[in-house]
């Protein structure tokens, strides 16, 4: 039920309390409604805890507080909004809808990406206006908990808090989207990077069953290392010099000082450490791998569109000032290392580069390319594989428009389909980013219409693209997305081949 109490003024009854969002053009928006209590004092490191309805009507016409993260790369490409960081408020979703009647709309839930340890549902890239007004859709954002605060892994504190907050954001919209006109039966999560990996994750937890029907998985699927992170935590403590067992004297030190150090683990660790802190297999909360749960059937009852970019290791390799001179030397000295936590030795190395280098010019272009399967295309295959075992909507595609950014350097890397899901590509920066012009415009729109038809259906397929059939192991029909849309069977298939008993 709503009131619209002045021009653009709008108030929602939901049963945490009544909000008040506002009509802009042809949406109307709510932004910073809590989902959950504050996750302060005793709520630290546990399970998101209910929040206690609030008696005077909510503005929710500003974003909440970012959770505590401190460094934030994303900034450097998207530009950083001025909002501060607030571990005790940062519990927060932001909604985007045509209308809040009771159309019952298909609903669209964003979990944004950015290691475990940075980023926001109010960042830039991702205003819902775009994508809710072309689809008819109401479009979700949320945030959760970060870094250590959401991901400490020792005994005695709950493990992967920050996909719990997930999930208590999906039972928030599903237990009170229908007042903004949107329908709780009919609910897609999807996201990127980290929020690609909690989407795949989520697959597989059993508190998340029935609280969505569609997934959508960019450039994040569930990587072998998943297990990683444990040293991590214990590393943490160290510094902290706290007793492992010592929770009580963990939730008195202030969460700027836990971010500092988190920080200084994930930033001077190397790669290695951008997933430090991490969704962990504690047995309880995630009882088993993710993958090995959806080949089980976990996820039967839920459509899957997953896939990848074709050259997302090149944003990370352009800011690696290293990589620029790299040699043959260089590159198997990188990837043995790189290769150890899958137990790869110095024969199946040299094979690797052995395989690329047939269609790679530079060591410096295999090892992008290796990255880039081994991080993102290769997990995003295996949980294909896994789920059309169950459920014949499965789908796949590899995002091949090439950022103009260094000369065209940057090639379809990493997070550069982003502005084209949800039409944010005329932004400042982002533009600079992805690109200008018509071409832009048409690709963004095609892709907007083919996450919306997920969305509503379960199936990609609409009137403005080929026909896209399921993804099977028989023919591993592959959608490309670039200046044109095309389905390829078996695509880089001597590549992809190579990774079969590695993981």
């Amino acid at each position: 039920m709503k009131t619209i109490t002045e021009t653009k003024k709008v108030i929602v009854e939901t049963k945490s309390g009544k909000v008040q969002g506002y009509r802009s053009k042809n949406l109307e928006i709510f932004k910073g409604i809590p989902y959950a209590a504050p996750p302060i004092g005793a709520l630290r490191f546990s399970p998101p805890a209910s929040r206690e309805p609030w008696k005077d009507v909510l503005d929710a016409t500003k974003f909440g507080p970012y959770a505590m993260q401190g460094f934030n790369a994303l900034e450097i490409l998207f530009g950083k909004i001025p909002i501060q960081e607030s571990e005790a408020d940062c519990l927060t979703l932001n909604i985007w809808t045509p209308d809040t009647d009771d159309a019952k709309r298909p609903v669209m839930v964003w979990i944004h990406g950015g290691a475990f340890t940075m980023g926001s549902g109010a960042d830039l890239i991702y205003d819902g206006s775009a994508l809710a007004h072309r689809g008819n859709v109401v479009v979700v954002t949320i945030n959760y908990r970060l870094g250590a605060l959401g991901f400490l892994y020792i005994p005695g504190v709950t493990a992967n808090a920050g996909l719990l907050d997930q999930i208590a954001a999906l039972e928030w919209i599903k237990n009170n989207i229908e007042a903004f006109g949107g329908d709780p039966n009919n609910i897609t999560i999807f996201g990127e990077s980290a929020g690609g990996m909690s989407v795949t994750t989520l697959l597989a937890m059993p508190a998340a069953k029935g609280l969505f029907q569609h997934t959508i998985s960019q450039s994040g699927a569930i990587r072998p290392t998943i297990l990683a992170g444990k040293n991590s935590s214990e590393t943490l403590m160290k510094k902290l010099r706290i007793e492992a067992d010592d929770i009580d004297a963990l939730r008195e030190v202030p969460a700027k000082k836990i971010v500092k150090i988190q920080n200084r683990i994930t930033l001077k660790g190397g790669a290695a450490s951008l997933l430090a802190f991490s969704p962990k297999i504690d047995g309880n909360t995630l009882p088993k791998h993710p993958l090995e749960a959806v080949r089980a059937g976990s996820a039967s009852e839920v459509d899957l569109l997953i896939g990848s970019n074709q050259d997302e290791m090149k944003l990370f390799s352009a800011l690696d000032p290293s990589m620029r001179k790299i040699d043959t030397d260089g590159l198997y000295k990188l990837l043995k290392t790189m290769m150890g936590s899958v137990g790869l030795d110095e024969k199946k190395v040299r094979q690797l580069i052995n395989t690329y280098q047939e269609t790679r010019e530079t060591p410096r272009d295999v090892m992008d390319a290796i990255g880039t399967d081994f991080a993102f295309r290769v997990p995003a295959i295996r949980v294909a594989e896994a789920h059309h075992l169950h459920q014949p909507k499965t789908y796949n595609y590899l995002f091949t428009w090439s950022s103009p950014m260094f000369k065209g350097g940057l090639g379809a890397c990493h997070a550069v389909e982003i502005a084209f899901v949800f039409g944010t590509y005329k932004i400042p920066r982002i533009d600079t980013f992805v690109g200008k012009g018509d071409a832009v415009k048409v690709l963004s729109e095609k892709v907007m219409d083919t996450w919306i038809a997920f969305a509503r259906t379960g199936n990609p397929n609409h009137d403005g693209i080929p026909d896209w059939p399921p993804y099977d192991v028989e023919k591993r029909a592959t959608m490309l997305i670039g200046s044109e849309f095309k389905v390829v069977e078996a695509l880089y298939e001597n590549e992809r081949a190579v990774w079969d008993g590695i993981f």
